[in-house]
């Protein structure tokens, strides 16, 4: 199921970019998606903003993959699951990701990809910060949806 990882990381790291601190973000600084508090973690020690700042891609992908994939058990996901399991484990935290798993649990596939989607649509415009990001949120929402059917499909090498 490597590839599969490989897929999901790249669509996460074209959505979450570079190095960024912005104010209304509760994420404080964060490069590539990862925040100041999770790359501490990693560390085991606090990390300053020029270490955000210098996390490579490699570290990130590591991260991703040991605090985001495993705890969501990602490799036993069906492909185009895993990938909006992944992205809401990222977006919105691992705990939210396996609860909508686990209530989704017995929905087929493709109807559990819609399901997930709507449950992070609704959350995401339950937030105070709707107004600031939900355009950006909804057009990231769409693109996984989108590329989690053609997964599914068997249409993406």
């Amino acid at each position: 199921m490597r590839a599969n990882f490989d897929r999901c990381i790249a669509f996460v790291l074209q959505w979450e970019g570079g190095y960024v601190n912005d104010p209304p973000d509760p994420g404080g600084a964060t490069n590539m998606g990862i925040t100041r508090a999770t790359y501490s973690r990693w560390r085991g020690r606090p990390v300053s903003f020029a270490e955000v700042k210098a996390l490579t891609r490699d570290q990130a992908i590591t991260i991703y993959r040991t605090y985001y994939w495993a705890p969501i058990g990602g490799d036993s996901l069906p492909v185009g699951v895993d990938l909006i399991a992944f992205d809401i484990a990222v977006n919105m935290g691992v705990s939210r990701a396996l609860t909508w798993l686990h209530q989704t649990g017995n929905v087929p596939p493709s109807q559990r990809d819609e399901a997930l989607a709507a449950k992070r649509m609704a959350f995401w415009r339950s937030l105070k910060t709707w107004v600031v990001y939900g355009k950006g949120w909804s057009r990231r929402g769409a693109a996984c949806l989108a590329l989690a059917n053609k997964m599914q499909a068997g249409s993406v090498p």
